[in-house]
């Protein structure tokens, strides 16, 4: 039998799980970090990302990325799927470029809304693979801002505690019929801050 990681959901006998939803306490938890990448419970959670993704965009058309306590497990891993499907394991961001820029963001456990927040449009991000080796990535615009989301989730924080700028929150069916996909990303401008430019994104 596989051995649970922190968190109330048996992984060993479901694998399209329930997707937490705002107001959930597991969303609002600084998640634990892995200590065996190559175990089988990670390969579990891995899977159930992977299959809880996909299910969410065979029914709604979208969805690049998921982060484990939104399938009820607090624990730091999130599964990516741009060109490729991605692992990553204990990820975190270790430099920041010195631009910002804004997004209408939006996220599975709040999908009838949007936020706009500003994120760095430029981050490096470290993290250990499904082996427990470990890499380093850089990553610009939207794949920037995707794994600033994500791992926001591993912190417990979500884009609702992000707001920026003036009518920061709109709902779907009214973002839709006021904006098109051009306006979802505005452009990089300099940052104020750039003495301390990570904590200034905290």
């Amino acid at each position: 039998m596989v051995a649970r990681l922190p968190g109330e959901t048996d992984f060993s006998r479901m694998t399209v799980h329930r997707i937490r939803l705002l107001g959930d306490p597991v969303l609002y938890s600084r998640c634990e970090s892995i200590t065996k990448p190559r175990s089988a419970a990670v390969r579990v959670i891995v899977d159930d990302l992977r299959e809880t993704l996909r299910d969410w965009q065979s029914r709604f058309g979208g969805g690049r990325g998921i982060a484990a306590p939104q399938i009820g497990a607090p624990v730091r891993i999130v599964y990516v799927e741009m060109d490729r499907p991605w692992v990553l394991i204990n990820p975190e961001i270790v430099e920041v470029g010195t631009e910002d820029f804004t997004v209408w963001d939006d996220c599975f456990s709040f999908p009838n809304l949007l936020v706009r927040v500003q994120r760095a449009y430029h981050i490096r991000v470290r993290y250990q693979d499904a082996k427990g080796d470990t890499h380093e990535v850089d990553l610009e615009g939207d794949r920037a801002e995707l794994l600033q989301h994500e791992i926001d989730h591993l912190d417990g924080v979500l884009a609702v505690d992000r707001p920026h700028g003036p009518q920061p929150f709109c709902l779907r069916e009214e973002w839709n019929r006021l904006y098109t996909s051009v306006d979802r990303y505005g452009p990089p401008e300099p940052r104020a801050d750039i003495e301390h430019p990570i904590e200034s994104l905290l």
